[in-house]
């Protein structure tokens, strides 16, 4: 039998998109850890790097742009190294689920069900 896809999870457990990606992982028998990023905010290289496993977006596809904290500091309009700052300040402006595969690819699951493109 081979071995089974690794991943990892950077979850908020109080989010329904991120718990339904960690379902849908388990499901498809795929072994993962959890990350809880708001206790354990991602350093600037580990964002950038998470950005190059997701083939380099805008990096406004990681940001919470709706939250009152985004609209405060007006990452609408911020530079990619602003925003970087902003969400190593605040992580929980981070967009969630992101999934990193064990291969070096990411994605963010929004819906829930991009997750499993990374391990077909």
């Amino acid at each position: 039998m081979s071995e089974l896809p690794t991943a990892v999870v950077w979850h908020n457990q109080r989010c329904s998109k991120s718990r339904g990606a960690c379902d849908l992982l388990s499901v498809r028998g795929v072994e993962f850890e959890t990350r809880n990023y708001i206790a354990e905010p991602p350093t600037r290289a580990e964002l950038k790097s998470v950005l190059t496993m997701m083939g380099d977006p805008d990096i406004k596809t990681i940001v919470r742009l709706g939250e009152d904290k985004a609209k405060e500091l007006n990452l609408k309009a911020a530079s990619h190294d602003e925003i970087l700052d902003a969400l190593v300040a605040h992580p929980e402006l981070i967009e969630r689920p992101i999934v990193i595969s064990a291969e070096g690819r990411a994605v963010v699951g929004r819906p829930p069900e991009l997750v499993l493109g990374l391990f077909d």
